[in-house]
């Protein structure tokens, strides 16, 4: 599985989000902003990044992924 097969897997679970994957191997680098974020604390922002892929977690197919995520203000913020 590639970054962008891992991205589209996003873009599909979470729509109005915006996605940058990287890879080495079967661990994957995940940013992911989105107002889906707002008000979530910072393990509900990653089960909601971790239910998108799970399957492919499940299976192997990932098998590490490193994520940040942000809201739209905590993004323009980080500069």
């Amino acid at each position: 599985m590639n970054p962008e097969d891992v991205k589209v897997l996003l873009e599909n679970a979470l729509a109005n989000c915006e996605f940058q994957v990287e890879s080495e191997g079967s661990h994957f680098n995940i940013v992911a902003i989105g107002e889906i974020f707002e008000g979530k604390r910072p393990v509900q922002r990653q089960q909601t990044i971790y239910a998108a892929l799970n399957e492919k977690i499940s299976s192997g197919v990932i098998h590490a992924v490193n994520m940040k995520i942000f809201t739209p203000s905590e993004w323009q913020a980080r500069a």
